[in-house]
């Protein structure tokens, strides 16, 4: 049994392997597309896009990939526990694809692909309306996609916005974010009026000195190599939207923008890029031969993107390492600064209308205005120009501000050209982080670690509590292996708690 269950899953491999080709090719030309794509171009980029996608799909639309996916999950109790994983994901997603054609796939893929160019424009032009007939196409084509799910019983009661945050965050339910984001939203407000109605005054006038691009890369190469990203294994460029891109073993690039009057944006997109390509870096050599690598969620990743952005990059200990550097590269800014109103500045708090731009406190309501709104789009209860209406309100319920037009407003983000379900794994990072970070906390002294700058002893601790298990759990399993807990709020509401009431004396 065992030796024919090891031929399937040989014979198997010979598909994924060329899925894997084809994934790596699509990243490539995404890659270029992001960073050095003509704007005449990405029409074409996003073209050979669209047909790479519709190949590495139609892999899996083959008679003998189907029939080795089924034969193998009902043996699956033979396989490795590695492979398990793999067979098991495997089939849940035939099952999910099962009743999506190939020429159905290339549609949504267009959808997709067009969003994103004619977002590009709208975002130049700053009107929603450029934009608006693209997103209502990749609305519908989310919807039809998902109601061609071959479903299981834990689908057949859920949403279509549920089904698509299964895709992101696995076994993640409304109801569940729906009682976090309560708590968040009534606790962050709660210390954010108590910060406005604090006497306390942060200095941060010499966050807005010219700097140029050439200082601004030195520092971005200075703080990969300080967290200890490897460059034998990975490249850094500059894009209008910071991300990383995992490309395939030993090769991880991370991405930047550099704004001449925010060197802030630099340093922490920087940082927290870093710490996804980290993950990325430091997996275990199985999990990519054995093609788990992608097994890992949104939620998971954006929870050590964040760890290293905030609750490492800005805390006294890590601000004290920096701060020489810091003056050395940009002198211009840093001639009259102290360390201490370095640190202020990082953490200073005031609601804002840049996602990607604010501060650690408020961040996180940002993330759930998106998840109301998308909630709702996908529903079917917020179309057309109520969309624009709609965030302005939200932005000046939560955070008393409301943005001059649209492209501070609805047009900031990319996300919703190819996806939804995906911007709550934001806040959940948060979530996650905050727990592991206790538990870290218990084992190693961080902030010693920090002022010193010995990043290894908490890298090795990422590896081995953090980054070991993260391809082949699920959310909920993972966090309780790593913390001994369920998912909760508490542990990151009570940090921002102390941190901010210590830095505005309340």
């Amino acid at each position: 049994m065992k030796n024919d269950v090891e031929q399937k899953y040989e014979r198997l491999k010979k598909y994924l392997t060329r899925e894997a080709y084809l994934k790596q090719a699509i990243r490539i030309v995404e890659f270029d597309r992001a960073t050095v794509c003509p704007p005449e171009g990405r029409n074409g980029s996003g073209e050979t896009m669209v047909v790479l996608e519709s190949e590495a799909f139609g892999i899996k639309k083959e008679a003998d990939y189907i029939q080795l996916a089924q034969e193998l999950y009902a043996d699956r109790e033979n396989l490795t526990e590695a492979r398990r994983c793999l067979i098991e994901r495997l089939y849940r997603d035939y099952r999910r694809n099962s009743g999506i054609t190939q020429e159905k796939k290339y549609e949504f893929e267009k959808a997709k692909s067009e969003a994103f160019v004619n977002w590009s424009k709208a975002r130049e032009q700053g009107k929603f309306e450029v934009f608006l007939p693209s997103l209502e196409k990749v609305v519908a084509a989310e919807r039809e996609r998902v109601s061609l799910w071959k479903t299981d019983e834990r689908d057949q009661n859920r949403s279509i916005y549920e089904r698509l945050l299964d895709e992101y965050e696995t076994g993640m339910t409304v109801e569940v974010l729906d009682a976090l984001f309560s708590e968040g939203v009534k606790r962050i407000t709660t210390l954010l009026k108590k910060i406005n109605a604090s006497p306390k005054q942060i200095r941060t006038d010499f966050l807005y000195r010219t700097v140029t691009d050439e200082q601004q890369e030195k520092c971005a190469r200075y703080l990969l190599e300080l967290l200890q990203f490897d460059f034998k294994q990975g490249v850094f460029s500059v894009s209008e939207h910071p991300f990383t891109e995992m490309m395939g073993k030993g090769d991880t690039r991370v991405t930047s923008h550099f704004y001449p009057n925010l060197f802030l944006s630099n340093v922490y997109s920087v940082i927290h890029e870093c710490g996804h390509a980290l993950f990325e870096q430091l997996q275990p050599d199985e999990d990519h031969a054995e093609f788990l690598t992608d097994g890992k969620t949104m939620g998971m990743h954006e929870s050590v993107s964040r760890f290293y952005e905030n609750i490492l990059g800005r805390s006294r200990g890590f601000i004290h390492l920096i701060y020489p550097k810091m003056c050395e590269i940009f002198p211009q800014v840093f001639r009259d600064v102290s360390e201490e109103e370095l640190y202020e500045a990082v953490n200073y708090v005031e609601p804002s209308l840049i996602r990607t731009e604010a501060d650690e406190l408020t961040y996180t309501l940002h993330i759930i205005i998106r998840y109301e709104l998308e909630k709702d789009m996908i529903g079917g209860k917020l179309t057309g120009k109520a969309i624009t209406e709609a965030w302005n309100e939200k932005y000046k319920e939560y955070l008393g501000v409301m943005p001059e037009n649209d492209r501070e407003g609805v047009l900031q983000d990319i996300h919703w050209t190819d996806s939804f379900g995906y911007f709550p794994a934001y806040a959940l990072g948060n979530f996650y982080n905050a727990m592991y970070y206790e538990k870290m906390k218990e084992e190693l002294d961080v902030e010693k670690l920090l002022m010193q700058g010995e990043f290894a002893p908490i890298n090795q601790w990422m590896k081995e509590h953090v980054f070991q298990k993260a391809d082949r759990q699920n959310p909920s399993e993972w966090i309780e292996e790593i913390t001994g807990k369920k998912l909760a709020a508490d542990a990151f509401l009570t940090y921002l708690e102390q941190k901010y009431t210590k830095i505005y004396g309340i």
